[in-house]
């Protein structure tokens, strides 16, 4: 089954440069990278906490924490990601997808 139709602007972005090679692989990992700072935004959100809170809990600086928050970040490690759960008595749970056009080469 083909994937749904995309009304967010991607889908004109892919007719453009779908074909190009790693483009796919790129799309993924900005998905990725993206999707892991907005996990951490709303995880700081929902405890209540600025960068600095958290930053304090988590035994590193704000800066650290924004640039974690920032979707062109893709240096995530799961050690760090452990580390913020713990901080705010969360645990951190991993997926994965099955669509193809997804997939970090």
């Amino acid at each position: 089954m083909p994937p749904a139709p995309r009304n967010d602007g991607t889908a004109a972005i892919d007719e453009l440069f779908g074909e190009t090679p790693g483009w796919a692989g790129a799309m993924g990992a900005a998905q990725v990278a993206g999707g892991v700072a907005q996990a951490i935004y709303d995880l700081r959100e929902r405890h209540g906490l600025t960068q600095k809170g958290l930053a304090a809990r988590v035994g590193t600086t704000q800066s650290v924490i924004a640039r974690l928050e920032d979707a062109d970040h893709e240096g995530h490690s799961l050690r760090m990601l452990a580390r913020i759960a713990a901080a705010v008595g969360e645990r951190v749970t991993i997926a994965f997808s099955g669509e193809a056009e997804r997939t970090v080469a």
